[in-house]
């Protein structure tokens, strides 16, 4: 497969998050960008969620490694919209915009949140093309 960019989706879950939820908001944010998910080289998230099957499904559903980094790494990358849930719940004021620009780049999607129908959302991603 050919890929014309090289885009990071950084996501962020709460426990128990369906995969079809997660998978859904990632391919309506990459859409929604004009963005193809053959161009997605990696899923990215907090360590403490990578073994949420949600987000373990979705990366295999888009054929990408889920890549892991530590809370502390997380905080250090500036972020456009941190989230004092994100700071209590895992320690990191942001997962899915800081693991999308983890190793660098440039954000394309700013932290946009799931929205299932009947309960609060359980996802949240952002996208970053690597350079």
């Amino acid at each position: 497969m050919t890929r014309t960019m090289s885009l990071v989706v950084g996501v962020g879950a709460s426990r128990g998050v369906p995969v079809d939820e997660v998978y859904t908001l990632v391919v309506g944010a990459l859409r929604d960008a004009g963005l193809s998910p053959a161009d997605v080289v990696a899923l990215a998230t907090v360590d403490a969620k990578a073994a949420e099957p949600g987000l373990v499904g979705a990366a295999e559903r888009l054929g990408v490694p889920l890549l892991a980094y530590g809370a502390g790494r997380l905080a250090r990358v500036p972020v456009a919209n941190p989230s004092p849930a994100a700071l209590r719940a895992v320690g990191t004021p942001s997962v899915a915009e800081a693991a999308a620009l983890a190793e660098g780049g440039e954000l394309l999607v700013p932290k946009r949140r799931s929205a299932p129908v009947g309960r609060p959302p359980g996802a949240t991603c952002a996208v970053a093309r690597r350079r």
